[in-house]
């Protein structure tokens, strides 16, 4: 299940805490709970993305996003990841989360976050991120004249640039190869 009620007291904890700008980092802690962990206890990597949650929406309130999706009746929802596993995270570690805004393109928002455990970077997530109305994706420039059009957005970083081009030349839909789809029906059909 969703973990709403840890959600809800992200928020709670950061209700008084000042606006971000793009750029700004969130920084938020939690708790790897019991439930939280796989068959090797450890945090399972479906339940690190919902964590990840809890350090993103609290910063998308601190911007100002959150009210401006209120009021337009627009969504916000992932287009995209990448996300790094690099340090097991055990039941009851403390983590600290940073997360910040990184930059935009014409249609995406791009945003990185990272778990800290003892001091070591546990994990590291890159999120293309779109916001959405009933005619499907909001062009950034319209959100920019919502959400502070003065600032100015800081350059794609060269990393980031690069996951983005790698993505634009991934297929889609996904291409399945006849071929091994041919073979794993004709090894089904000798073993039964």
């Amino acid at each position: 299940m969703y973990p709403f009620v840890r959600l809800a007291w992200q928020f709670f904890i950061h209700r008084k805490t000042g606006s971000l700008a793009i750029g700004q980092t969130h920084y938020s802690t939690h708790y790897c709970l019991p439930w939280d962990l796989d068959l090797w206890r450890e945090l399972n990597n479906g339940r690190t993305l919902s964590i990840y949650d809890m350090g993103r929406l609290p910063m998308a309130r601190r911007s100002g996003l959150l009210a401006i999706l209120k009021h337009k009746g627009w969504g916000l929802t992932i287009a995209g990841s990448s996300v790094r596993y690099r340090k097991r995270i055990r039941v009851f570690d403390k983590i600290k989360m940073r997360s910040r805004a990184l930059c935009a393109d014409a249609r995406f928002m791009y945003l990185e976050q990272s778990m800290w455990v003892n001091g070591t970077c546990a994990g590291h997530a890159l999120y293309r991120t779109a916001v959405t109305n009933a005619d499907g994706i909001v062009p950034i420039k319209n959100l920019r004249a919502e959400l502070n059009p003065d600032t100015p957005l800081p350059p794609i970083p060269e990393w980031v640039a690069a996951w983005i081009t790698a993505e634009d030349l991934r297929p889609w839909p996904p291409m399945w190869d006849t071929h091994q789809e041919s073979l794993a029906l004709a090894i089904s059909l000798s073993q039964s």
